[in-house]
Parts: C-alpha cells; sequence; structure tokens
C-alpha cells in the first residue's frame, strides 16, 4: 500500500504544482489521469524522491519515502516520460549497466536477471541489437525492463503510451498489465483508455488537486441518464455550448456530435447514451471551479 498526505509542492515561479494531495493506492495497476500540467509528473517526481515536497507525507508500507530516499528507490522501479538511451550501446549491454547500478554485483545473477527481464519484455530476440535501432513501444518496453530491475513493490510509469501505434500500445499495456498483478503500479497518463482498460482503481488530478478517486466503473455509474449525444451543424455549437455543460466534442465524418451532461432531457434531437470514463474525466475537468472531492 502506498499512501500519500497532504502532499504539496510551489515552484520557485510561484505555480503550486501539488496542493494538499491524498490518495491510497493498493496493489494492482492504478490510474492517474489529468491534463498536461495537472501536476501529474511532479507528483510522480516526488514519489520516485527526484525532488522534494514542500509538506506532506508518502509512505510505502511502512517506509517513510521522504524521509528515506535510499532504501525508497531501492525498492522502485520508475520510467519517466523521457526515458533516454544510449543509441549505440546493445540491449543487453545496457541492461546490464542498469542492473549494476541498481546494486546486482554478482556477474552469474546479473546476467540470469538481465536475460530473465528481456525475455519477460518480449525483447530477448533484439537482445543484440542496438537501441537506436529500437522502435519506440521497444523502447518503453526496454524501459520497463530496467524499472523492474531488484524486484521493486512500487513501478511508476508516466505518460508511458504516448506516440505509439495501437499494435505497440496494446503490447505495452499487456505487459502493464501482468506487471500489475503483484505489486503496486502508477500509470500517470492523460489518456483515458488506457486507465478503462487496465485499472480497478484512478484518480482524476487538475491543477494540482484530486478531483475525483475510486473505481472507474463507480464513476461511470455517477453518470448513468446524464449523458446526453447529438450531432449538431459548426455553426450551432457557439450557442450550445453556452447553454448546455458540454463534456465533449469531436467531428464525426465532419459534423460535430457533442455529449452534454444534463440531469433532464436537454431538449430536441438529444439521445441519451451510456457514459465512459471520458465523460466522467471531461465533467471533472469542467468543475475544476467546484469544491475539491474528498479521495476515496
Amino acid at each position: 500500500m502506498l499512501a500519500i498526505r497532504d502532499l504539496s509542492k510551489t515552484y520557485a515561479n510561484g505555480v503550486q504544482a501539488l496542493k494538499n494531495v491524498s490518495l491510497d493506492i493498493p496493489n494492482g495497476m492504478f490510474g492517474l489521469l489529468g491534463p498536461n500540467g495537472a501536476g501529474k509528473s511532479t507528483l510522480m517526481r516526488t514519489i520516485a524522491t527526484l525532488q522534494d515536497a514542500d509538506s506532506g507525507s508518502v509512505t510505502l508500507d511502512e517506509l517513510d519515502v521522504l524521509a528515506n530516499k535510499d532504501e525508497a528507490r531501492r525498492r522502485l522501479g520508475y520510467l519517466p516520460q523521457e526515458f533516454g538511451v544510449y543509441p549505440k550501446v546493445r540491449a543487453e549491454d545496457m541492461l546490464d549497466h542498469f542492473a549494476i547500478l541498481k546494486g546486482v554485483v554478482d556477474r552469474k545473477q546479473r546476467k540470469e536477471v538481465v536475460q530473465g527481464l528481456l525475455k519477460q519484455v518480449n525483447l530477448w530476440d533484439a537482445r543484440a541489437r542496438k537501441l537506436g535501432g529500437f522502435s519506440g513501444g521497444m523502447r518503453q518496453r526496454f524501459g520497463i525492463a530496467q524499472a523492474l530491475i531488484g524486484q521493486p513493490s512500487l513501478i511508476i510509469v508516466d505518460e508511458p503510451t504516448a506516440g505509439l501505434d495501437p499494435e505497440e500500445r496494446n503490447r505495452f499495456l499487456n505487459l502493464l498489465a501482468e506487471i500489475g498483478e503483484k505489486v503496486v503500479v502508477i500509470l500517470s497518463t492523460h489518456i483515458v483508455e488506457d486507465v478503462t482498460d487496465l485499472c480497478p482503481r484512478m484518480a482524476i488530478i487538475a491543477s494540482g488537486q484530486v478531483r475525483l478517486a475510486g473505481q472507474p466503473h463507480e464513476t461511470i455509474r455517477s453518470l448513468d441518464g446524464r449523458v446526453w449525444r447529438k450531432t449538431v451543424r459548426k455553426q450551432e455549437l457557439e450557442a450550445i455550448q453556452a447553454a448546455h455543460t458540454v463534456l465533449s466534442t469531436r467531428l464525426v465524418g465532419g459534423q460535430p456530435v457533442i455529449h452534454v451532461l444534463s440531469d433532464s432531457y436537454p431538449g430536441d434531437g438529444f439521445e441519451a447514451v451510456a457514459p465512459d470514463l471520458e465523460d466522467v474525466y471531461f465533467g471533472e475537468l469542467r468543475r475544476q471551479a467546484a469544491p475539491v472531492a474528498a479521495a476515496a
């Protein structure tokens, strides 16, 4: 269990990136949703001991993460949003180097660890290839391999599927799902489908605050009977946005299709639709000025 309590961070330029963030994150996949600039990466870097918080606490089981950074790093696997690699180094050699940095000093043990991880992330056949020749998805799977060195109890992945093609994205998400059966895995993303598909628990963060936390299917159920859809003309959009709480607008065949949130029938031409996590997400972003929801 990872327990985050009243975590706050303000940067030197005055931007308050985190505002009293509190979350309980059990074993398994946990989705952290939010737009760019919401505070997700600041929260991930703080948990990963890469920067200090102004106040608050982070506890992994009985370990005070912020006070015992060296021990926390031994228990942590981290795949940042920007994961650089040495392009001219072979995958097997680079992973061996990471294993040394993680304290696996015995050569035989290190060889077993490296080979096992390359097989686990389906890169065994590419072990002799230079990292500069890897596709985006292969680089992300290599990033997960280095994060798994040392059998961590907490793994953090920050925006891991951005830029991946559908096949690589599915392969990577399946790998995360397998890993998440045994440890805490925090998936920080702005891609709603990643959380819907993978995470039994999630939170939405915006402007440095937790707006909503709980089980995705429960949050979706809270919008039953309140989401309506309509195909409109482009010249109607402004008037509809002024009259209704518009959750999302998407062009389908060149025509805007809108989702609105309303407790009652919003008018001619609208039809009720089953809500999804994207409706929940956009609904919370529209309510940023409202009081912050308590973390579940």
